[in-house]
């Protein structure tokens, strides 16, 4: 298990006498573009909350980097690494798009109370490093030109940018982005994957959640595919589209002609 980057075990949710995730098992490699599809109330969202401290597991473990993160809350989970955003925008509206990156950089602002108001050349020194991170996230994601603008002056796809760009501020390892091109035109979606493409060349992990098929199918390095909560196939883009119970469960037997 030491080598193993990433791993669910027996993941499984159960809301009442509904099992929402059942007995899930996969493992994610260091570097590695997964993308977990399914058709809609397979228990994708789910299972990113499962393993994101959102939602407590009925059963089965989550390991990341050889720490098992079973249970944890969402903070002590972003404090291993391991960050997410949201299928629905979750921005503040009233801050703008440099602040918001800068409250993202929470890990890096651990500072005594006292270091703080006495303005300690420890705090300017860690306030030094959030201010030149908080550039440097500005301009990976394009949202240079953005930073004094309120959040709620976004365009959408500005918007779901400046989700990950707040997502990177926590400095994560695996990064799980949930629907990332969702109500994006396709200049927004061929951006937003150049922009994970060359999340990867920094060294973060992906794992997506997304509906878009032509984006899974170019991006992911391996799929792994539910289907009412149950892994059901999991495989490179080229094994995945050539499943027959993938084709038949997921899109009634059209997912070639997504392609």
């Amino acid at each position: 298990m030491k080598d193993v980057f990433f791993s669910t075990e027996d993941l499984t949710v159960q809301f009442g006498g509904l099992i929402a995730v059942d007995h899930l098992a996969f493992e994610i490699k260091q570097g590695e573009i997964i993308s977990l599809i399914g058709p809609n109330g397979a228990g994708k969202t789910t299972a990113f909350n499962a393993i994101t401290g959102f939602i407590k597991p009925s059963k089965g473990f989550i390991r990341f980097c050889g720490e098992d993160l079973t249970g944890l809350r969402p903070f002590q989970i972003a404090e291993h690494g391991v960050v997410r955003t949201f299928q629905q925008t979750k921005v503040f509206p009233e801050v703008t798009v440099e602040e918001s990156i800068r409250m993202g950089s929470h890990k890096m602002a651990e500072t005594g109370i006292l270091s703080i108001l006495a303005n300690s050349p420890q705090y300017r020194k860690k306030e030094e490093k959030i201010l030149e991170r908080t550039q440097h996230i500005l301009t990976f994601t394009g949202l240079t030109e953005k930073g004094g603008v309120l959040a709620k002056n976004l365009s959408y796809g500005e918007q779901r940018l400046l989700e990950i760009a707040v997502a990177l501020a926590a400095e994560p390892k695996l990064l799980l982005c949930d629907e990332p091109v969702s109500g994006m035109n396709p200049e927004e979606s061929r951006s937003t994957m150049e922009l994970i493409r060359a999340l990867r060349k920094q060294g973060i992990t992906i794992l997506l959640v997304e509906h878009d098929m032509n984006v899974v199918m170019d991006i992911s390095d391996r799929i792994v595919v539910l289907n009412y909560g149950k892994k059901i196939a999991e495989g490179s883009p080229k094994e995945v589209s050539e499943n027959r119970e993938v084709i038949e469960a997921y899109l009634g037997g059209s997912l070639k002609c997504s392609l």
